[in-house]
């Protein structure tokens, strides 16, 4: 079975766990609005997550990328240019709007991952800022986008959307910076470095309820979304209390990024059974 282990390695190293993430919250997005799901930018999104997603992980040096010597790396650099293509090729199924706002947020990961300046850092060395700037791609890439691409009015509703939206992807980077405690430099001052490791989980805490409380704000709120938004409140209040420094090799990389899965699943099956 050990190739069993090796499939579901490059699984998570070649960030398609990641991508299905993404996806799911667009689904997420798509059964909360009442929006239709445009299957173009869902495949857009997955595989251009990968090629992106990928490029950040390996690429930040770039000559260190194109020129290859690691045999699983190269497997990961092949496997991510056969999704930018098919990326591509969904791309040209967009709208304009969609394309405007796909470049910025492309450029605001850019600079994320790449100096803005020659003698520059990168957003991504900017002590606590890189949390706010990877939640705002998230928030823009899985709720503004699916709005955009079927043209429906940016209503308070969408806004408060994306602002919970942003709020949960906060609170799912809690265990990823407790975890990289061990690696990240002081001088990123990340939030446990700041803080300490408990209170960076209160805090994690405290947006969790700020997150419930936003979904009363909407003005078009329905019953299956309140149900739904305590079965996704209890879940990540479960992983903020399991997080810690010395956390298994794969509580975050895999059952940290799976609840976007685990919040589309019951929202899905929430809406499925209310409404049959």
């Amino acid at each position: 079975m050990k190739w069993l282990s090796h499939l579901f390695n490059f699984y998570l190293d070649a960030s398609v766990h990641v991508a299905f993430a993404i996806i799911s919250f667009i689904q997420v997005t798509c059964i909360t609005l009442r929006i239709p799901s445009d299957h173009h930018l869902l495949w857009f999104l997955f595989f251009g997550s990968i090629s992106g997603y990928n490029f950040i992980k390996y690429g930040v040096e770039a000559e260190k990328y194109v020129m290859v010597a690691n045999k699983y790396h190269k497997g990961i650099q092949i496997f991510s240019l056969v999704a930018l293509a098919i990326a591509l090729y969904h791309a040209h199924f967009l709208n304009i709007n969609t394309y405007v706002s796909v470049f910025i947020l492309v450029l605001l990961t850019g600079f994320y991952a790449l100096p803005l300046l020659p003698k520059a850092k990168n957003l991504r060395s900017w002590g606590g800022l890189k949390i706010f700037v990877v939640a705002l791609v998230w928030a823009g890439a899985t709720v503004i986008l699916p709005v955009l691409s079927v043209d429906t009015m940016f209503s308070w509703d969408v806004w408060m959307e994306a602002t919970q939206r942003f709020l949960l992807v906060l609170i799912l980077l809690v265990p990823f910076e407790i975890r990289d405690l061990a690696y990240d430099s002081t001088d990123l001052k990340t939030l446990p470095q700041r803080y300490g490791v408990e209170n960076t989980k209160k805090l994690g805490m405290v947006m969790i309820v700020l997150f419930s409380l936003l979904t009363f704000l909407k003005d078009d709120l329905h019953h299956q979304e309140i149900i739904s938004k305590v079965f996704i409140v209890l879940l990540l209040t479960l992983f903020m209390g399991l997080t810690k420094r010395k956390q298994g090799s794969y509580f975050a990389s895999f059952w940290v990024e799976s609840v976007p899965i685990m919040c589309y699943a019951i929202m899905f099956l929430v809406d499925y059974f209310w409404l049959s």
